[in-house]
């Protein structure tokens, strides 16, 4: 557990303890203005920036321009994400323009709201963009089903300014295995497909961060061996905590902290707190309603088997059985994180409007109540600046100028 070192921190830690959540978040309220925010993942819906999904109206989802501003939320990786369907050249015409849909929206946000949002494609777009008082906004992807069999959209998507790149979602695909295969072989490429091997390089290339979120233990593993740059894990939780698949084990965490890579804490209370003794019977006749097997597995999001209209329900219905997630149950897993990895590779990230949320974050103006729970558990100011922004920074810097490096040697990956 890290030390508070500074006085000012000191102080602020007394007042935060003395008082209820409320007083606590007003408390660290000024030690939150001063960090560097930065939420590194958001879904974002398909008809975003239309009707009440306008990102200028404080309307009634998790992130928009208003909640940013409002949370001093600085920056936030807005997610190119579409979810598995079949892989044919229809069910890949279908998801790819889906996805096109979504990437235009989110880059329009900045240019229909100059004034409040830029679009950015660098690390110190980030640090400008918080300089000046705007959002900075990320464009990040996950999910590499859109894009078939092919790493030709890869280079459009770079063009048109995305930054981040996670292969798999719930199901395989052309470009790896997943943590939570959805009705086919557990086990497909054995991690990473060649098509996926390759794209590690080409991301590497480009200068964008590589995403091991989702991915089974082989294919993180596989990705570290071969990336030329740190990674980040962006939006997970971890294994010592919570025994999900999705979640990251001590071996993957020591991997990631060795490849200089961090991994970003999600707010997503299935991964964050464990089901009660009596979790399995309640959950059976859930099951039965949507016509599963009885027996239950670690899977509990519905993706085993289900088709993808009845998915989101399922996890709605199991999700209701779970206790509620809190902040303090968001910085445990943070703490067990930290102790086991150090302070310089773990983050934060929300996952909203995907499930993501949790009491004290359950949307972006709510952010520095995130904050006061840190000081509550001893981190210092500058420790929490390296938890919201500072690290995935460092890591997106370290990307650009590996980059760099490849572009100056004329490709040598050496």
């Amino acid at each position: 557990m890290p030390t508070l070192r500074h006085a000012a921190a000191a102080s602020l830690l007394g007042l935060v303890l003395a008082g209820p959540a409320l007083a606590a978040g007003q408390a660290a309220r000024p030690l939150h203005d001063r960090v560097l925010v930065l939420d590194s993942h958001v879904d974002v819906p398909l008809d975003l920036g239309v009707g009440p999904h306008e990102i200028a109206i404080d309307g009634d989802g998790q992130v928009d321009l208003p909640k940013l501003e409002r949370g001093q939320v600085d920056a936030a990786v807005l997610a190119v994400f579409v979810p598995q369907g079949p892989r044919t050249p229809e069910g890949y015409a279908k998801a790819r323009a889906d996805a096109d849909t979504k990437l235009a929206a989110i880059r329009a946000i900045a240019e229909r709201h100059p004034d409040r949002a830029l679009l950015a494609r660098s690390a110190a777009d980030v640090e400008a963009a918080a300089k000046a008082g705007k959002r900075a906004i990320i464009a990040g992807f996950l999910n590499a089903y859109p894009f078939g069999e092919s790493l030709e959209p890869i280079d459009a998507y770079y063009q048109a300014g995305v930054r981040s790149f996670g292969f798999v979602h719930a199901g395989n695909n052309a470009y790896a295995d997943s943590s939570r295969p959805s009705g086919e072989p557990k086990v497909e490429w054995g991690g990473l497909s060649p098509l996926g091997k390759a794209a590690v390089a080409k991301l590497n290339d480009l200068g964008v961060i590589i995403d091991v979120s989702q991915l089974t233990p082989e294919g993180v593993f596989q990705t570290l061996k071969l990336s030329r740059a740190p990674v980040i894990a962006s939006h997970s939780g971890v294994q010592g905590v919570v025994d999900a698949p999705r979640n990251l084990s001590d071996n993957e965490l020591y991997a990631i902290k060795a490849n200089g890579g961090v991994v970003q804490v999600v707010a997503f209370g299935p991964y964050l707190v464990k089901p009660g003794p009596d979790f399995a019977a309640r959950v059976t006749p859930i099951r039965a309603q949507f016509g599963l097997p009885a027996a239950y597995a670690k899977a509990a999001d519905g993706t085993e088997i289900l088709p993808p209209d009845k998915r989101a329900d399922y996890s709605h219905a199991i999700n209701a059985l779970l206790p509620k997630a809190t902040v303090k149950d968001l910085v445990d897993s943070v703490d067990y994180a930290v102790k086991r990895i150090g302070i310089d590779h773990v983050g934060l990230s929300s996952d909203f409007n995907h499930g993501g949320g949790v009491v004290g974050w359950a949307n972006e103006g709510e952010a520095a109540n995130v904050t006061a729970e840190l000081v509550r558990h001893g981190y210092s100011e500058a420790d929490i600046g390296k938890l919201w922004g500072g690290n995935y920074l460092r890591v997106f810097k370290a990307v650009e100028t590996q980059a760099q490096y490849i572009k100056k040697t004329n490709g040598d990956r050496r």
